[in-house]
């Protein structure tokens, strides 16, 4: 059977999504409980702390800008031909998953813990890039990438749950004051993740290579000069600047940029701001950050809701709610009688739903941009939009997490201490709220004038399809164009001046 013709089952798109417990549980364990853990258990002030975040990710969001376009190429090489471009990394990846319970060893040194955070960080990548390239390697059908996105949310979704769920357990049984329930959460997880990943390998596959990549695979290359090198490293750098000229991607970026930051800065102050400004105990925080099970019966309602009403107004419900729940938790930082677990259990259940939104929507968006883009550039280029995106994930999360990491040490926050001075309270506070809500508005911002949906990538799919049919461009209806135009960037006119068909063309110069 064609690959292109493989049918998108529920136990196919399970699989696939199972990688994403790693890629939802990972991160959401680290930024809730990471420099928690190194500021109390392990001694770090907040700036060291903050600082292993920091510096591992942007060397890894560097590492993590070449995986892309090496992935797109990796076809070329004995062992793409062999096991796919895409999934020979998830292949060997999925060992190395066990790096991940290091993170969570007391008694080391700075120096360990940053090369072990490095280390996991760039094994992530390694994993992480070209999985999410394969829902467009695998269908180029709306609700089957839905379905794919869908299950992959979900299945993310159970990861957070169980990321927040089992360390409040075992926080709760071995007690507050102990290290050894962050090394055995670390094992249990490194263990789950090895397994997910090679799971994900197993069910998944890729298209077939196309005519170009068979024609290029054919023609033998000679061994280029250090000049030739250095001009191929060159283009590399323009082609990853390419893709900010698509409109559609350039606000998508900004949204999932915004909201995501603005999301990790509440996981990361959250725990600091229960124990601190609340005076609650690290397990009940645990208990709460855990109402993220909301997000697994969310999930299934967005994955019907991406399809019904779009990307758009899934996002404004997200931030808005968000937001309402912030406002209630500043409330309960203010008047003392306000808190009470209930009000604290409710509060978190209902940020988790916002939650959970804001993290379905973009990765379910993503898939579609490269359709986009294929008008443009006359290429299928899924991994150099991945990698692109996870670059500057990383790199703006690298730099929110040391920010936060400063604000608290001049905040005066005492690193070991059960108590913290009212001005380090404060701090967290403000982190907590003005931080997470100022970047929420500004997603709320771009996300109002994001128009990426079933109803328009369908129109733009059908007129891409058909220039490549050698339609004429004369004969596009007053749509068609429009929307083209919106989600390029770029005028209909200059787009045609070339065949859609022929791969290679430069695009038009002038964006609309």
């Amino acid at each position: 059977m064609s690959r292109a013709a493989k049918k998108i089952t529920i136990p196919v798109s399970i699989g696939y999504g199972l990688t994403d417990i790693m890629g939802g549980g990972a991160f959401t364990v680290i930024g809730a409980w990471l420099l928690f853990f190194y500021t109390t258990f392990v001694g770090l002030s907040p700036v060291e702390a903050a600082s292993i975040v920091a510096i591992a990710r942007i060397v890894d969001a560097i590492v993590s800008l070449f995986m892309g376009s090496f992935t797109d190429h990796f076809y070329k090489n004995y062992f793409g031909k062999k096991f796919g471009r895409r999934r020979f990394f998830l292949l060997i990846g999925a060992p190395l998953m066990l790096v991940y319970a290091l993170l969570w060893l007391d008694g080391m040194t700075y120096g360990f813990y940053l090369a072990v955070y490095l280390a996991f960080e760039i094994i992530a990548a390694m994993v992480l890039i070209p999985w999410e390239t394969l829902p467009s390697e695998m269908t180029k059908d709306f609700n089957q990438r839905t379905k794919l996105s869908t299950c992959r949310m979900f299945l993310s979704a159970s990861g957070t749950f169980l990321a927040t769920f089992i360390p409040g357990l075992l926080i709760g049984y071995f007690g507050e004051n102990s290290a050894h329930a962050y090394l055995i959460n670390g094992v249990i997880f490194a263990v789950l993740f090895m397994v997910c990943v090679f799971i994900s390998w197993k069910v998944t596959w890729e298209r077939e290579l196309t005519p170009e990549m068979l024609a290029e695979l054919e023609t033998s290359t000679a061994p280029r000069t250090l000049t030739q090198k250095l001009a191929a490293f060159g283009r590399l750098f323009k082609e990853y600047g390419s893709t900010l000229k698509i409109r559609a991607f350039r606000k998508h970026l900004a949204i999932y940029l915004l909201s995501f930051t603005g999301k990790d800065v509440y996981n990361t102050v959250f725990v600091f701001f229960c124990v601190y400004c609340l005076n609650v105990s690290s397990s009940l925080a645990g208990t709460l950050l855990s109402m993220s099970i909301v997000g697994l019966p969310v999930t299934l309602i967005a994955g019907v809701g991406i399809i019904k009403f779009g990307p758009s107004k899934l996002y404004v419900f997200a931030y808005s709610l968000m937001m309402l729940c912030l406002g209630g938790f500043f409330a309960v930082y203010q008047i003392p009688a306000l808190n009470t677990v209930a009000t604290l259990v409710v509060l978190a259940g209902l940020y988790q739903v916002g939650r959970c939104v804001l993290e379905f929507t973009p990765w379910n968006v993503f898939p579609f941009i490269p359709d986009i883009d294929e008008m443009v550039s006359r290429q299928r280029r899924e991994g150099l939009f991945a990698a692109v995106m996870t670059f500057s994930r990383k790199t703006t999360v690298a730099i929110a997490t040391f920010i936060v990491g400063l604000l608290l040490q001049n905040g005066g926050f005492v690193k070991g201490s059960q108590t913290q001075p009212e001005e380090a309270i404060h701090t967290i506070a403000m982190l907590m709220f003005i931080g997470t809500a100022g970047l929420l508005i500004l997603a709320l911002w771009q996300a109002l004038t994001f128009h990426l949906n079933k109803r328009t990538h369908k129109i733009f799919v059908d007129e891409l399809d058909r220039l490549k049919a050698n339609g004429s461009p004369q004969l596009a209806s007053a749509e068609a164009r429009r929307v083209v135009e919106d989600l390029t960037g770029y005028s209909y006119d200059r787009l045609c001046r070339e065949p859609a068909g022929r791969s290679g063309t430069e695009p038009a110069r002038n964006p609309v």
